[in-house]
């Protein structure tokens, strides 16, 4: 078959689609350009998870807007490509656009009431002073800890004790701690 007649067969598919909904031309250009729209999306560095969620989302409007292909413009391939490369461009827009998941739109934190800040302004200032109570060591534990967010593997190997000697300091400087907050109150 020569690229002429390919191109021809694939306009002709789609003119079935367009005029009859005829799913067994839809099965036959699928299965000719989904491969392809996929190697095309992966070649532009998509995950192929992505890759092929958006090649189904192509064929899928292909489907659909079957009807909107002219001949006269432009050939079937060349079509079914742009349509992947919109999809492409627009799920890099949303992307880009897109709300951390840790923090949705409709949970976004409010404007703390002032008397609230100050609460806080005050345990945070008192939490300081706690904290310059504590052995060097401990604190630099609990800073790495709770601060830095390190998991007890990761201060082991940074401060280059035991694991055991880790946990043992966390919980020595939450005891101190303690009481150092509760002498607060």
């Amino acid at each position: 078959m020569t690229p002429d007649d390919a191109a021809e067969e694939a306009a002709g598919w789609l003119r079935a689609i367009a005029e009859h909904g005829d799913r067994v031309a839809f099965v036959a250009l699928y299965g000719r350009f989904a491969p392809r729209v996929k190697a095309y999306l992966l070649r532009l560095a998509l995950p192929p998870a992505q890759a092929e969620e958006l090649t189904q989302e192509a064929m899928l409007a292909v489907w659909r807007k079957a009807a909107q292909f002219d001949a006269r413009t432009s050939g079937a391939a060349a079509w079914i490509f742009t349509i992947a490369r919109n999809l492409r461009v627009d799920a890099a827009r949303r992307a880009a656009l897109a709300v951390p998941e840790d923090m949705p739109p409709d949970e976004l934190e409010p404007t703390m009431p002032a008397d609230a800040q100050l609460d806080d302004a005050r345990r945070a200032d008192r939490l300081r002073q706690a904290m310059q109570t504590l052995p060097p060591e401990q604190a630099e534990v609990v800073r790495l800890a709770f601060f830095d967010d390190r998991p007890h593997a990761e201060i082991e190997r940074r401060l280059g004790i035991p694991l055991g000697t880790v946990k043992s300091r966390l919980r020595l400087a939450m005891v101190r701690l303690r009481a150092q907050l509760d002498a607060f109150k």
